[in-house]
């Protein structure tokens, strides 16, 4: 492998812990620090974000799920479709610190990919991690009204409008109809994404998907990692077990947590369905869980690092409800870091970690009684609970461990350097 040392550019729009993207785009960097690169970062300004060198250079910050007025409204609009701030604020990055390569990974919106003219311009090698299915999909979830949807297929993007698919808390025509042009502008008027030289997907059904959708570019399967040794040392002590199963991640929509709450009835009051996170459902899901009397979920609120992992360690197991076509998610990987077996759906990349019966069981996607009956095997068979929570550690550790990860990431930096005819890495 090249020894050469890298500068290398991370963008996401994000610079805090918002989702699982943003988890791949900070290990990610540390990962290459650790092999001595030099990670330099491209973000959108927050209050929240981590501190770093570059951040003089973010974008300025916008909430495009929040209601604005008119004038707020067409400036987004504009942002959305091509931001020249953007363009201009990555230039002055670079004029500063020139990289030998940008990887980038959520881009759409606060940034837009107008920086990826930029980073053409300079001959700079570009690598893009997809974490959900944007570039053949204007609502990104291949879904409406909780049902599967492929009528964008081929560039068909005006089914967006009219199915107002794209997701706002009004369900705002205005922002369907911004979503659609967008759609249109980036890949039919300007094919701008032309510029990445390639894609990575993290799951064989991401990759399969959009491939069937019309996606024609370069493309390459590298699933995410985890480094198992950094979250156990991390849990700070002995962990005392507690009768309790665990959900971790955003609440919203498409996860599919209403219906955890229909099977957490049917499992009995003894044991506790925490929820840990926080996102626009939180309120409602509250307010369900207090009327329908589900005295056993508990919310804990938005939880990272130690106090996180101590949530998960204590558990029995995790579940991931989601109705979505998930990627790969990183919650799952976390868990499985911590040898504890996860129930999911059989759909989306799901199933490319949990097997069943090897590193934890799946069920019928909104099914609140398959779930129910999933969740009470494991509570009632304690050997194959224990057997899974190993056959799920032991899976990140031999497949999906940092250092496999790194040899074959640089692999795809090599290709992605050799397609701007530049020197090798």
């Amino acid at each position: 492998m090249p020894q050469k040392k890298l500068n290398i550019l991370h963008v996401n729009k994000f610079h805090y812990m918002f989702g699982g993207a943003e988890a791949v785009y900070f290990n990610t960097a540390n990962l290459m620090e650790s092999h001595g690169h030099k990670s330099l970062f491209f973000a959108m300004h927050h209050p929240q974000n981590r501190q770093c060198e570059t951040s003089r250079y973010f974008v300025s910050h916008v909430d495009v799920r929040k209601p604005m007025g008119l004038l707020s409204q067409a400036r987004t609009a504009a942002r959305l479709l091509y931001s020249f701030e953007a363009k201009k604020h990555i230039s002055d990055l670079l004029d500063e610190f020139p990289a030998d390569i940008a990887h980038l990974h959520n881009i759409y919106h606060e940034i837009s990919p107008s920086i990826l003219h930029e980073l053409r311009r300079r001959k700079v090698p570009i690598v893009m991690t997809l974490h959900d299915y944007k570039l053949v999909c204007a609502s990104r979830l291949l879904m409406v009204d909780r049902k599967a949807c492929k009528a964008c297929h081929g560039g068909r993007y005006f089914h967006a409008a009219m199915a107002r698919c794209i997701w706002s808390p009004e369900k705002s025509m205005a922002k369907n109809v911004l979503g659609t042009l967008e759609m249109y502008l980036h890949h039919g008027v300007m094919d701008i994404y032309d510029a990445v030289n390639v894609f990575i997907a993290p799951s064989l059904f991401l990759k399969n998907e959009i491939e069937r959708m019309g996606f024609k570019k370069d493309l390459v399967y590298l699933p995410h990692f985890i480094d198992a040794d950094i979250i156990e040392n991390g849990l700070d002590g002995e962990v005392t077990p507690e009768e309790s199963i665990v959900y971790f991640g955003r609440l919203s929509g498409e996860k599919g947590l209403l219906t955890l709450f229909e099977a957490a009835k049917r499992i009995g009051p003894g044991v506790k369905v925490k929820i840990i996170g926080d996102g626009d459902m939180r309120k409602l899901l509250e307010e369900t869980a207090r009327r329908e009397g589900i005295s056993n979920v508990i919310f804990l609120g938005y939880l990272k690092g130690a106090a996180l992992y101590r949530e998960i360690k204590k558990s029995l197991f995790a579940v991931l409800p989601s109705e979505a076509y998930e990627n790969l998610p990183v919650s799952i990987l976390e868990a499985f870091a911590l040898g504890k077996p996860v129930i999911g759906p059989k759909t989306g990349g799901i199933p490319e970690l949990i097997k069943d019966n090897e590193t934890g069981l799946t069920f019928e996607r909104g099914n609140a009684e398959d779930l129910g009956q999933k969740i009470t095997i494991l509570l009632e068979n304690l050997p194959l609970l224990t057997r899974l929570g190993e056959n799920a550690k032991r899976l990140v550790k031999t497949e999906l461990g940092p250092e496999r990860h790194y040899m074959r990431l640089m692999g795809i930096y090599e290709n992605a350097v050799c397609r701007t005819g530049m020197d090798a890495v």
